[in-house]
């Protein structure tokens, strides 16, 4: 690999922190004051106060463990802490996000790692991009920080959970900030002080190397699953690692003649290539069935508007999916939930073609860069999360989603968004798909096409029967 970007965590890495009883009790009288000044009075003492806080933000916790969803703080503030409280809910959501920020600020003792400016100064030197990736449940903690630190210029992009909707370990937070970047995924390296968090997530995301900073910290939880490629005590650790890797001897490439292009990256749609739903649909037509509804009344037409809005992010998918209850007149609360239920039973009903996790592993170990390009109403997380069921969720070094991007096949922004990433030139990457229309829009950006599971008229330079076959192909093998 060859490192174009370092990525850090901010607490516990760039800073360190821990708390106290006392430290919270002292602290609670300002959040006592920003909820008053919102019209929001709690008959509580500074004990109750901060036990009611310390309560829900627990409860909050293990739900953000298991879902690795970052709610925004109105809806921990009203869900999680004061859900027992009636309060108004429009003068919450005007101070949630203050509560919150004062909460991650004043209820922690944060210092910076002293080390931490001049590595940041040293790596900046070596021509190479610096971000960051951080769990935060208000979008000012670490801005605040990095401000007060005089480190916020060292930083882009700064990628939030609390504005991404992802936590780490998710490796969808991951490629986000790898595509912000323009840096494969292969090619970043990740420095963080949880297993659990940072390393594990920076693997599944196909991040080259993954560095633990110790911590002395106690969460009280478990922190395993993964072995970082390094562990460091001190940041000034990571100026050798980083060397070392930077003057790393590559094996060489085979001679390539001046008439030649040599393939460099491949980039893969999804639904229909790597896999297919065989009993597409049914789920939702058993659902329609049990209610009465006719399941052959498809609503075509106004599916397919819907479909457009949430492939290029206008609606988000549980909008998409409410929506296409509603063409059926079903407006029960009850119902609702269960057709919600079975239309994600229904996106997550997907099986892999033969050969696509052996063949997409091969060739990753074969030095190629691998993207996907794909039209999707679904976030990046559920289709990373079908990928890691298929055993090469790993293997991605970009994945550029028509949903996060706003463009669709056969658009060349979608493809050249992709390639950006890659920072390959269209002539050496080559485009796999099986719609006429895309692999139409891949040709004419300029990229070779190879056709798998093709329309009768997809034009292609090669096509293969077999998913396994493109190993074979001249411009691979």
């Amino acid at each position: 690999m060859t490192i174009q970007a370092v990525f850090f965590d901010m607490g516990g890495t760039i800073e360190t922190y821990g708390w106290t009883t006392e430290l919270r009790l002292k602290a609670t009288p300002g959040i006592r004051k920003i909820l008053a000044d919102a019209g929001i009075h709690l008959d509580l003492t500074d004990k109750q106060l901060y036990e009611l806080i310390s309560a829900g933000l627990a409860a909050y916790h293990r739900l953000s463990l298991q879902t690795m969803r970052e709610l925004s703080p109105c809806q921990v503030w009203g869900e999680y802490i004061l859900s027992d409280y009636p309060v108004d809910q429009a003068a919450l959501a005007s101070t949630a996000e203050d509560l919150m920020c004062y909460i991650e600020t004043r209820y922690y003792e944060r210092k910076l790692r002293p080390e931490v400016p001049a590595v940041l100064k040293a790596i900046k030197q070596m021509g190479l991009k610096i971000g960051m990736i951080s769990n935060v449940n208000s979008r000012g903690q670490v801005p605040t920080n990095l401000t007060e630190y005089k480190l916020r210029h060292y930083f882009d992009p700064v990628v939030l959970s609390s504005e991404y909707g992802r936590r780490k370990p998710d490796p969808a937070i991951f490629h986000y900030a790898a595509r912000l970047a323009s840096v494969p995924t292969s090619y970043c390296l990740y420095v963080g002080d949880r297993i659990a968090r940072d390393i594990i997530g920076a693997r599944k995301a196909g991040f080259g190397l993954a560095v633990q900073i110790k911590h002395d910290f106690k969460h009280g939880e478990p922190d395993e699953g993964a072995t970082p490629d390094f562990v460091i005590k001190k940041m000034t650790e990571l100026i050798n690692i980083i060397q070392a890797e930077l003057q790393r001897i590559l094996p060489a490439s085979q001679p390539v003649s001046m008439n030649s292009s040599p393939v460099l990256a491949l980039l893969f749609d999804a639904g229909d290539l790597l896999y297919f739903r065989a009993e597409k649909g049914c789920f939702f037509t058993k659902f329609l069935k049990e209610l009465g509804f006719n399941s052959d009344e498809k609503h075509t037409y106004e599916r397919i508007l819907l479909r457009e809005q949430a492939y290029r992010g206008q609606i988000d998918q549980e909008q998409y999916q409410q929506a296409i209850l509603q063409l059926y007149g079903i407006t029960e609360s009850e119902h609702i939930a269960t057709g919600l239920k079975a239309l994600e039973k229904d996106e997550n009903n997907v099986r892999f073609f033969d050969g696509v996790k052996e063949t997409l592993i091969a060739l990753k170990e074969k030095g190629y860069l691998l993207g996907i390009v794909t039209d999707t109403a679904n976030p990046v997380h559920a289709k990373l999360n079908w990928f890691e069921r298929g055993g090469f969720g790993h293997v991605w070094d970009s994945i550029t989603s028509s949903k996060e991007i706003g463009a669709r096949k056969p658009d060349p922004k979608i493809y050249r968004v992709a390639l950006e990433q890659l920072g390959v030139p269209v002539e050496q990457a080559v485009f796999v798909g099986h719609k006429t229309s895309e692999l139409e829009g891949a040709s004419a950006v300029g990229m070779k096409t190879i056709a798998f599971n093709y329309d009768e008229d997809a034009p292609a330079d090669y096509y293969v029967d077999k998913f396994a076959d493109i190993l074979k192909l001249p411009l691979i093998s």
